[in-house]
């Protein structure tokens, strides 16, 4: 009988290990979803929800480095919706996760712009949030 329960821990063990994974990737994208809340609303206290309080948010846009702190770049936000809200598409293309780290890319087609966001997170307090994040632009095709 010991053994079987040793054999049952065993064959339960990596499907135990795939629920702790998918229970992770659905986090962190709900803490990039947070993100996408923050830009939709224009609200910069939800923008701040998505981010750890010493993350960075760093890019090239027309050709111009930036570089904010997550506060700057969540001071940048007016807190109403872009006017062409409705018409924008923000998508998460992948999530990978290792332990309490994890990355995330995502495509947001903001009318005649389009940016590929590169997301590094982190799991602290058993909460994921974005701890930098790194973009680029493009005219959108």
């Amino acid at each position: 009988m010991k053994h079987l329960l040793a054999l049952a821990f065993v064959v339960a063990l990596p499907g135990f290990a795939a629920a702790q994974t998918s229970a992770d990737e659905k986090a962190v994208r709900a803490a990039v979803e947070q993100y996408f809340k923050g830009h939709a609303t224009g609200d910069p206290a939800e923008m701040r929800k998505a981010f750890l309080p010493t993350a960075h948010v760093e890019g090239n846009r027309n050709g111009v480095f930036t570089s904010w702190t997550a506060e700057q770049y969540a001071g940048n936000f007016n807190g109403k919706p872009a006017a062409d809200e409705a018409s924008r598409k923000r998508t998460i293309d992948y999530v990978a996760v290792s332990g309490t780290a994890a990355m995330a890319g995502a495509t947001l087609v903001h009318g005649a712009t389009t940016f590929t966001d590169y997301f590094v997170l982190l799991k602290v307090n058993n909460e994921w949030k974005i701890a930098n994040k790194v973009y680029a632009s493009r005219p959108t095709k």
